[in-house]
């Protein structure tokens, strides 16, 4: 080797070796480990001790979080938080960022937190955020965050989670607790993940550890079902304690649960009634004949009366306000809107049911996970016939008898005084949840013209509803139909429109607009080519092939489309394809052409029976989309005469 080289080698191994020492260790090992990430978690711990004093559970919650930063997004992780409420009371916070420098870390730490409340709009409660910075984080740095809290409350027991959507190198939970204290715990996505638990007896505590080492992170996809259902997690549950020589249950079982919830609101709505609410109980009801009629009619003044604001306190959050509170307010909470619908159905003498409900945003039934944890919802019932009601008037414009889409498949803790019952809540028939299209096309100049008159009802003309609440111009309203209306190509246009039965709760919601499309037929020679597949909305629902993850939709759907094509006078058809259905568990697909006289009519049917799409039905899903999509390249051919 020449000097030359021998020198260049040498300064080659110089630089090298600078640059690695301008970081830890630890830093060098995790940014080859994980070279896609911005930062991985080093440690994750939480340690949870009950104790007994006299008949109370005393528990306080000590966490820490130990992270570092692999590139120089660092400066974007500055800004942190801690959230705290009445029931989860923040105790003590330190927070310190590391820097690494001259072969050392050296320690920031941060002296200010600022504390503000959880507001917006339309929700408030008592929640509270602790907000700081993080000084100096760069590339290389790691932050540590240490704070206490209190639970207030025993039953309010947070679910720990094993994972996040970044690595964590180790993850460690442990709880101590007073001998006599009966927990136990229930796992969720664990089967895939080796958690390390020991139990352990040590004077007068039982000691309970989990440890889960090296998990890589999981991946963030959107339209995934609630992160319950991916992360692994354990839901712990206080089940009983020992006062002198008996047991005080807690919970453990649905009656447990059941019968706290219910000490919180037998005694509301005691108070006689505002006779303004019993004049309009009277006034909205006097010309119906059947309860059932009575129950619609105050539902709807309730979803257009009462509106939607969320505000809690304490046990607030939990016990419904006075309805005739929520009367003079005309505002009010989940537990607000059912407190006065109950209060109104008992004026028009018809018994109602309180109902505890989680959304589905929670994946836990009542029997697997009977605390708080279980729901976040509550709403009022009503039976009939042998049919339960679900009446959710914090939304507007939704149907009497159609569910909120969220509680879709949902069990309902139903509250009947001193005794309950766990429901389900149905899952709404595609076909309520209709788009039914009707379109007459023709050519006039060498542009698609035409009429359609649309039919939307369900979930679908709910969301229509509120979008529809936000558009205040003509222009703005036709910009909101073309996108949503879209047929053939991009030229798409709606040229008049109107619109009939607006903000209707029962009737259809139907649209009547004229449009044109230009560029979208084909005209060679004696022929033309057109394609009527105007609609090709099967296209949306392909999923990602690298895709991990279940895909959740808000509701089953129904899609309609006819298409009546009016051929130009002096030409004929002169090839029309076949008709084709495609069907499985999850979708069933129908086209059809017809040649009557001088008009071709075309259909296309489409039904959607699925909230959740688990991987393996995707990859299903997508075989049959691809059938689909080759019948929606064919054509009509046209030839004049």
């Amino acid at each position: 080797m020449s000097k030359i080289y021998k020198l260049q080698f040498i300064l080659f191994l110089f630089a090298v070796s600078t640059i690695t020492a301008q970081f830890s260790e630890e830093f060098n090992t995790y940014s080859k480990l994980y070279p896609e990430n911005s930062r991985v978690r080093l440690l994750k711990e939480t340690v949870i001790s009950i104790t007994q004093e006299n008949d109370e559970l005393i528990i306080l919650e000590q966490n820490k979080e130990e992270d570092l930063y692999l590139n120089e997004s660092a400066t974007y992780n500055s800004k942190s938080s801690v959230s705290s409420s009445f029931f989860f009371e923040l105790n003590e916070i330190n927070a310190f960022s590391y820097t690494f420098e001259n072969g050392k870390y050296v320690e920031s730490k941060v002296d200010k937190f600022t504390e503000k409340d959880e507001l917006n709009d339309s929700f408030y409660d008592d929640s509270k955020t602790l907000s700081f910075i993080y000084p100096k984080l760069k590339k290389g740095s790691k932050s540590v965050l240490e704070y206490s809290q209190n639970i207030k409350n025993p039953r309010f027991l947070s679910p720990f989670f094993f994972g996040d959507y970044f690595p964590i190198i180790k993850t460690k939970v442990t709880i101590i607790a007073d001998k006599g204290i009966e927990l136990s715990f229930k796992e969720f996505n664990t089967s895939k993940v080796n958690i390390a638990f020991t139990k352990e007896e040590k004077r007068k505590k039982t000691i309970y550890t989990w440890v889960l080492e090296n998990q890589d992170e999981f991946e963030y996809e959107p339209n995934t079902p609630s992160y319950t259902t991916i992360l692994p997690h354990i839901v712990p549950i206080i089940n009983s304690y020992k006062v002198k020589k008996e047991t005080k249950k807690l919970l453990g079982e649905v009656s447990d649960l059941y019968n706290w919830y219910y000490s919180l609101v037998e005694n509301v709505n005691k108070e006689a009634p505002d006779p303004a609410l019993v004049n309009i109980v009277n006034t909205i009801t006097k010309d119906k004949k059947t309860d059932l009629e009575k129950v619609k009619a105050i539902y709807y003044w309730a979803q257009k009366n009462i509106k939607y604001i969320a505000f809690e306190y304490a046990l607030g959050g939990f016990i419904p306000r006075e309805s005739n509170e929520v009367f003079r307010k005309k505002y009010g909470d989940c537990k607000d809107n059912s407190s006065i619908l109950f209060k109104m159905l008992e004026i028009a003498g018809i018994k109602g049911n309180l109902t505890w409900i989680g959304t589905r945003s929670i994946p836990y039934t009542y029997q697997e996970v009977p605390t708080p944890v279980v729901d976040n919802h509550m709403i009022l019932s009503y039976e009939e016939n042998g049919k339960t009601y679900y009446l959710d008037a914090t939304g507007r414009y939704i149907k009497f008898g159609l569910p909120s889409s969220f509680i879709q498949g949902k069990e309902a803790l139903v509250s009947f005084g001193n005794e309950f019952k766990v429901k389900t809540v149905p899952v709404v028939d595609a076909k309520e949840n209709a788009i039914i299209d009707s379109t007459t096309i023709y050519i006039k100049d060498n542009v698609l013209v035409g009429n359609s008159i649309t039919h939307i009802t369900g979930y679908p003309k709910i969301n229509y509803f509120n979008s529809l609440e936000n558009i205040n111009s003509e222009s703005k309203l036709k910009g909101f139909y073309n996108a949503r209306f879209i047929k053939g190509n991009n030229k798409f246009l709606i040229n008049n429109l109107e619109e009939i039965n607006k903000y209707d709760y029962d009737e259809d919601f139907i649209i009547n607009y004229d449009f044109e499309i230009k560029n979208y037929f084909k005209k060679l020679g004696d022929e033309i080519y057109i394609n009527l597949n105007l609609n090709k909305d099967i296209s949306d629902l392909k999923a990602d092939k690298k895709r991990e993850y279940a895909i959740e939709y808000d509701f089953k759907r129904y899609q309609s489309y006819v298409t009546q094509f009016n051929i130009p006078e002096g030409y004929i058809v002169d090839y029309i394809p076949e008709n084709v259905s495609f069907s499985d568990d999850l979708i069933t697909c129908t086209i059809s052409y017809e040649l009557k006289e001088n008009v071709v009519f075309y259909k296309q049917d489409i039904e959607l029976n699925f909230l959740v799409l688990t991987k393996e039905q995707q990859t299903e899903l997508n075989k049959l989309i691809k059938k689909i999509e080759k019948q929606y390249k064919e054509i009509i051919v046209l030839k004049k005469q």
